[in-house]
């Protein structure tokens, strides 16, 4: 068995790594940040650990990877890379937004795609996208953000419905925590204002729910009671909240 993971440098997904290391997968790790992923290898001694070093900013990255990888079967995709930017939306250079844009979208939408039709031929394989509770609602002062992770959140929920409907033996999942004790608060530049959940416990929860062929998945009890409030309120009281939200993550 083999798994793919994005993003594997650090947090959610260097932890999802190392979860499906202990059961038998051997890994391909993709991320920027080549010394953490040779941390990360030399970490884990019971599977093949393959480093490949991308920065998803650049669009074609994507097809790269897939190209390099087409040959061979894999098992379990994780389209963990991604990151924020604070700021209201006239503020936040345009550059860094797009680059967003590529990494939190473009590298999903490509990823998911061209694996996902190898693994339907197949019948078989899992993809699990990482969203994030950000996926629900709307963000301001953090809207590329939030409104990358919604088209991350729809776009699976769709390909779930698909493939139910096919009768697909392939599992496609996305997660949506909450705060997780990560560093993207440093590289978004925000600081949470809950105590976050740790990427040991979000990754080994979003796994075993994949696993269990789980559409939309939320750890921790803050994040579920949340998504059920949002049933009881408007979407302008729910973005009014949002902005509050963001301001006490600054300290404003």
């Amino acid at each position: 068995m083999k798994a793919l993971i994005t993003g594997a440098s650090s947090g959610i997904g260097r932890e999802i790594a190392k979860y499906l290391a202990t059961m038998g997968y051997d890994l391909i790790v993709v991320a920027r940040n080549t010394k953490k992923l040779y941390e990360l290898r030399d970490e884990i001694k019971n599977v093949s650990v393959r480093v490949i070093t991308l920065d998803f900013c650049r669009e074609q990255d994507s097809f790269d990877l897939y190209e390099h990888l087409k040959g061979e079967k894999i098992d379990f995709l994780v389209n963990n890379a991604g990151f924020g930017a604070y700021g209201k939306f006239c503020d936040v250079p345009l550059e860094k937004e797009i680059g967003l844009i590529h990494t939190n979208v473009v590298a999903v939408h490509v990823l998911t795609k061209l694996f996902l039709q190898d693994m339907i031929k197949r019948d078989s394989g899992f993809i699990l996208n990482v969203g994030s509770a950000a996926g629900f609602v709307a963000g301001p002062t953090f809207s590329s953000y939030y409104a990358s992770k919604n088209y991350v959140v729809r776009l699976t929920q769709a390909i779930h419905e698909e493939l139910r409907r096919d009768k697909s033996n392939v599992g496609v999942s996305v997660l949506c925590p909450g705060p997780v004790r990560t560093n993207f608060n440093d590289v978004a530049n925000v600081k949470f204002c809950v105590r976050g959940l740790t990427p040991e416990y979000v990754a080994k929860y979003a796994v075993d729910k994949t696993f269990k062929r789980k559409m939309i998945i939320t750890p921790g009890f803050e994040m579920k009671a949340v998504k059920f409030f949002e049933h009881f309120a408007s979407e302008k009281i729910i973005t009014r909240l949002s902005y509050n939200v963001q301001q006490r993550k600054n300290g404003k």
